[in-house]
């Protein structure tokens, strides 16, 4: 489409378009052409820039996408954004005997640039006031001697037009290559390789929230990408701060663009471009978004063989950590056949949510949705750490087989696990489900799975109940509370606890707490009233006068032995939540 004077002012008339069978979304992000690629064409031979935007150069980074004519002064100024505004310097000249202020005008419609024909260099100086003000309200101003108003519009069109159906042959052409590499096999490491190279710097696929699963580019790019403010410190691109689609011109952040991956209704991830030396345009976005499509191909191929595999893989585990896998060298044999190396020493780690999916608002498919990002999450941690580690999903728990040194200690195994804990868990990572960890003693042999499944679980619910959600806790950590765990009725616990600490059982009275705490204490130090005065920065004199109150409330503890270790069981369950 454009703009031809009548004596109305603007008036649209509707030419052919290459974009014009396209989508609205297409037309709308196709880019137009620099100023400086416009003042190349023939018509405008001769061209002087008169004034130019103050956040461009030379008038050369003002970037078009339509022509109009300006026509008679009888009317308004409609929008024009984006618009090179052609207007003789006679029709000027009315406009401004009438006191219209065609710059202002033109600013607030949007313009782009304002070109006035038919002034001679001799006479320039003549329009000094529209200069100024040209430079006031940030427009380039072009001045041509002569110029015929109508050739100067139809050629820019030309180019315009001959500019989106390039761009349009751009993107159809890349989408193409993008579906070729899919359809002969390839994955998202491919796709991110040809979109790195079309664009000039980096490509990324991550997940929903964040998290790197293809990337390419040249080191540099990628060096590059990495280094930016959008990524934290693990490694993750920070989605929540991070806006979909084009960024200003010229900003800090023009350089990248996200596109969200949707295939059948459902979010798979985003799609990233980094590039160091301009900014990433509309048509850059729109190829961005075909490639989305392809993207949302590749994963939805890949998920569709990773559910078979993992219905296998989910039976072989499950019969595993139950010992139904058979005899330990057919159980090694048939995890290798899955990809997985089991003959080492492992661990059992179970991470369990803690949403009850069963009385929960959620409709289940958004519980189904969870708990498989859930387990993706934790696969896609632990392929990091060891790619030939089983980890599955079941339910409310995901179950991974840690692999450590015959020799490690439990501290170096939680360090470990706690790694990709803090993974998986994510700094405020979108999409994440609460959960806790437990972790079980190593095993040398797939027969002693089960008992290493039972330790885990054990670890994942004590864990819970003494730290609160989020606990990760190692099964030799647990001490007597692993026995307390064991008594099915918590109710017996309750009344234990109350029976033994009498009124300190609860919080009715604030001073409770604090003399809990002195028991405890004075118990973990054998009764060494001096060390514990020390560790509870009490006079001793203070102290002492609390073990009176103590004995008075539950008897003479300092010299029954059984009384303390009644006392010291009951201080322990009343340390377990849900008690």
């Amino acid at each position: 489409m454009v703009n031809v004077a009548n004596d109305r002012g603007l008036r649209d008339v509707e030419l052919p378009s290459a974009a014009a069978a396209a989508s609205p979304a297409v037309r709308e992000l196709v880019a137009g052409l620099s100023l400086e690629r416009l003042l190349a064409l023939p018509s405008l031979a001769g061209v002087r820039v008169a004034t130019t935007a103050p956040d461009v150069s030379a008038g050369a980074g003002a970037v078009l996408t339509r022509a109009s004519l300006l026509g008679a002064p009888q009317a308004s100024v409609p929008p024009c954004a984006g618009h090179l505004v052609v207007v003789p310097a006679d029709v000027l000249a009315r406009h401004e005997a009438q006191g219209h202020d065609v710059v202002a005008a033109l600013a607030s419609a949007g313009a782009g640039a304002l070109l006035v024909t038919g002034v001679p260099a001799a006479t320039a100086d003549e329009l000094e006031a529209t200069r100024e003000r040209a430079a006031l309200h940030g427009i380039p101003l072009l001045l041509l001697d002569g110029g015929e108003p109508d050739a100067v519009v139809t050629e820019v069109l030309g180019a315009l037009l001959d500019q989106q159906t390039a761009i349009l042959a751009r993107v159809d052409e890349a989408h193409r290559i993008l579906v070729d590499v899919v359809l002969a096999g390839g994955g998202l490491e491919d796709l991110c390789e040809r979109l790195a190279g079309f664009l000039g710097g980096a490509a990324m696929v991550t997940s929903t929230d964040g998290r790197v699963l293809a990337e390419a580019g040249s080191e540099q790019a990628l060096t590059a990408a990495h280094a930016l403010d959008c990524f934290d410190r693990t490694g993750r691109l920070v989605t929540e701060r991070e806006a979909v689609g084009t960024r200003p011109p010229g900003t800090p952040v023009s350089g990248r663009a996200l596109v969200r991956i949707v295939a059948g209704g459902l979010g798979h991830g985003l799609l990233a471009a980094f590039v160091q030396d301009r900014s990433l345009t509309a048509d850059d976005v729109h190829l961005l978004e075909r490639a989305a499509t392809v993207a949302a191909l590749a994963i939805t191929k890949e998920q569709a063989v990773s559910a078979v595999e993992s219905k296998y893989r989910a039976e072989f585990l499950r019969d595993a950590l139950a010992g139904r896998a058979g005899a330990p060298a057919e159980a090694l044999l048939h995890a290798a056949a899955l990809g997985w190396d089991i003959d080492r020493p492992l661990v059992v780690v179970v991470a369990e949510t803690y949403e009850d999916d069963e009385h929960t608002t959620r409709t289940s498919e958004e519980v189904t949705d969870l708990q498989q990002r859930f387990s993706r999450a934790w696969s896609r941690a632990m392929a990091v750490r060891d790619p030939r580690a089983p980890v599955m999903g079941f339910s409310q728990e995901v179950v991974a087989l840690f692999a450590v040194p015959g020799d490690a200690d439990t501290d170096t195994v939680m360090r470990s696990v706690g790694e990709v804990v803090r993974v998986v868990r994510g700094d405020g990572g979108g999409g994440r489900r609460t959960f806790s960890t437990g972790v079980s003693r190593p095993v040398e042999s797939p027969a002693d799975l089960p008992r290493a499944y039972e330790e885990a679980l054990s670890a994942v619910s004590v864990g819970r109940q003494l730290n609160g959600d989020g606990s990760v806790a190692h099964f030799d950590q647990l001490g007597i509370y692993r026995l307390l765990a064991l008594v099915p009725d918590s109710a017996d616990l309750r009344r234990f606890v109350e029976e033994a600490l009498g009124p300190l059982a609860d919080d009715d009275v604030p001073e409770h707490a604090d003399l809990r705490t002195t028991l405890s204490i004075l118990i973990d130090t054998n009764m060494n009233v001096a060390e514990t005065a020390r560790l509870l920065f009490f006079h001793y004199n203070t102290l002492r006068y609390r073990i009176a109150k103590l004995e008075r409330m539950l008897g003479p503890f300092t010299t029954d032995p059984q009384l303390r270790l009644k006392l010291a069981l009951a201080l322990k369950v009343h340390q377990m939540r849900g008690i």
